[in-house]
């Protein structure tokens, strides 16, 4: 999987703002009383982010999944955890797609979540650390006491950085971090106002495009090799409530996965329906994994980790948080 499959070369204003994270749910609110098929909500929001991640709910969508589950899902644009969390908490949505670092940070500090579908899984340069192309930097070591670039604090970015800081001997203090937007990133660099930045795509087909960028390292090998981005999250209040809505969800979502596991032209079709990611550019993207089931096996690599790089302060059993999947139907 290239770079240049992941992503077009061809950077024609492509911008995609990228942030990993988020949650959603609700239990009032705008939703439509119990519907079709006996569920107990027949409408529902559903936080979304326009990046490839969130690709399965809108193929789901596209195809008429959710419809023969008797589910209408309305999708909510979101930007990212800092604002998907309260409307998660507040019902504001019913479910949200979600990155998995935020969402077991967020559980270890009391935040009562549960994990109903996965969404996407890293997969070679799809998340990439870049330096212009006349840094002075040419190894992972060479970046003690440089500044990198991550779009968020204390999350996935810096989590796969440490990772691979570790393999060159260094740790988060031989760093330091600034918070940049993804679509910002490239004239940070260049502007020096940071050394490298840890970049998603299409950001990073972009700069290397544009401006000449070079990958210093893939951030999905090593500990984080086929590591668990995201899925998709309730709270566990609503997961009680609506049983049966859930696991309405859970089959649309699965059979979407499925689709687009197997097909790319699934992926092709949907995401100039919800991105800014445009035909000619989706048909040559490398896309994420899209796992077909939510297993704890996996997911527990992500709590490890966190726990490992003192993200959280206590083992997590991720079996406590997943709402197991439901008979195909």
């Amino acid at each position: 999987m290239t770079r240049k499959l992941r992503c077009s070369a061809v950077a024609l204003g492509v911008a995609v703002a990228l942030v990993l994270t988020g949650c959603s749910s609700s239990d009032s609110s705008t939703s439509a009383s119990a519907g079709a098929n006996g569920l107990e909500k027949s409408t529902i929001k559903v936080g979304a982010i326009p990046i490839p991640d969130s690709v399965s709910l809108y193929v789901a969508i596209n195809k008429g999944y959710f419809k023969q589950e008797g589910l209408t899902v309305e999708p909510v644009t979101i930007t990212g955890g800092a604002a998907a969390m309260p409307k998660l908490m507040s019902g504001e949505l019913d479910a949200t797609l979600q990155n998995y670092v935020s969402g077991l940070v967020a559980f270890s500090k009391g935040q009562k979540i549960k994990l109903v579908a996965e969404a996407s899984q890293g997969a070679p340069n799809t998340f990439n650390i870049m330096v212009p192309k006349d840094s002075p930097i040419n190894t992972v070591a060479d970046l003690k006491g440089k500044t990198v670039a991550v779009n968020t604090l204390n999350n996935i970015a810096t989590l796969a950085v440490e990772t691979q800081l570790k393999v060159a001997g260094l740790t988060k203090d031989d760093v330091k971090y600034k918070e940049v937007a993804f679509p910002d990133m490239g004239n940070a660099l260049t502007n020096g106002l940071a050394d490298a930045g840890w970049m998603v795509e299409p950001f990073i087909t972009t700069t290397q495009s544009t401006q000449g960028f070079r990958k210093l390292a893939d951030t999905m090998t090593g500990q984080t090799e086929n590591f668990p981005i995201s899925g998709w999250s309730v709270t566990e209040a609503w997961a009680q409530k609506n049983p049966k809505t859930v696991a309405a969800f859970q089959r649309a979502i699965a059979k979407a996965l499925k689709d687009l596991s197997t097909d790319r032209k699934e992926l092709e079709k949907a995401l100039p329906t919800y991105t800014k990611i445009d035909a000619k550019t989706a048909s040559v993207i490398t896309p994420l994994a899209y796992p077909t089931e939510l297993t704890a096996n996996r997911l527990q690599k992500v709590a490890d980790l966190l726990l490992e790089y003192k993200y959280i302060e206590s083992q997590i059993d991720v079996k406590s948080i997943i709402v197991p999947a439901p008979p195909a139907g």
